[in-house]
């Protein structure tokens, strides 16, 4: 698993850089690849045969195939990249989601496990971490118990959030025409649209969608303490969106009324306009943080 997702990693990464042109055509030998991309050469190998196999470049010269467009469907799924501790967050916060889990409710390492299909090492290693923040503790002989987000916690957190993301939308607006980012960009919005279309029977698939969203937004900054730091961000504010199930439906639906104009707002590269979605989009989500807070105390 783990060699698989640091190739399919470099395999992205590689058109990437053929998007923004920052590579040279034909490629560069072995070596100075593995050396750009931090992989071994073995990798290089394999993400060099992959191009050839899907027509990207002709693997014996390392040349661009003539007319042949990086799309959107050449990369790996983000799941497939995903390193295994935020496998175990994803399927964590699902969990604490469909189960609608409460505070004091016990976590049992070995059943995660079993759910998960991870080591109980892994599950481990991501309640350690959580614990930091107060969200988890280890209670003698047993196990962990869930302790739940206080609303200075949550309001704290969430300024934090604001400064990141109005940061990033600023520096996503301003990218390159050639950024793989609009291209992702609008991936995404066909996801909202298709979502929006469904919204009756599929508003449980929001939160996904939402997180993938945000974290697009966050990457224009390039920030590893970002990226980092909204693993809780997301956890935190999916868990209290969905915990008041009165009105699901309906702040999904607003939601993504509000991402759509928040992407059109990306799309325009006007500065104003990103700046005044994401201010609005924030405002509903801190709204609906504190609403949630109230229907779980």
């Amino acid at each position: 698993m783990k060699t698989d997702t640091v190739f399919k990693k470099a395999f992205n990464r590689i058109l990437d850089l053929m998007v923004r042109r920052d590579i040279e055509d034909p490629l560069p030998s072995e070596n100075a690849l593995r050396r750009q991309l931090g992989v071994s050469r073995t990798t290089i190998r394999k993400v060099l045969n992959e191009l050839d196999h899907r027509g990207v470049i002709a693997c014996a010269t390392r040349s661009r195939v003539k007319d042949r467009q990086v799309q959107p469907s050449d990369y790996f799924p983000d799941v497939e990249t995903t390193p295994r501790n935020m496998h175990v967050e994803q399927q964590f916060m699902e969990w604490m989601l469909r189960g609608d889990t409460k505070p004091g409710t016990l976590i049992n390492e070995l059943d995660l496990s079993r759910q998960f299909g991870v080591a109980t090492s892994g599950i481990r290693e991501f309640l350690i971490r959580f614990a930091r923040f107060g969200l988890v503790e280890k209670r003698p002989n047993s196990g962990w118990i869930f302790k739940g987000f206080t609303e200075d916690f949550a309001l704290e957190l969430f300024e934090i959030r604001v400064m990141f993301e109005l940061r990033s939308a600023r520096l996503f607006a301003m990218q390159a025409a050639h950024s793989p980012l609009w291209q992702k960009l609008e991936t995404l919005k066909c996801a909202h649209l298709d979502l929006l279309g469904d919204i009756e029977y599929r508003f449980h698939d929001f939160s996904s969608l939402d997180d993938r969203f945000h974290r697009l937004v966050n990457e224009a900054s390039s920030n590893r303490f970002i990226s980092d730091f909204y693993d809780i961000i997301s956890f935190i504010f999916h868990y209290h969106y969905q915990w008041n199930k009165r009105d699901e439906k309906q702040r999904n639906h607003a939601a993504l009324i509000e991402h759509l104009a928040y992407i059109d707002a990306l799309l325009s590269h006007d500065l104003s306009r990103v700046e005044l979605a994401a201010d609005a989009h924030l405002s509903s989500a801190r709204e609906t943080l504190l609403q949630s807070l109230l229907a779980a105390s």
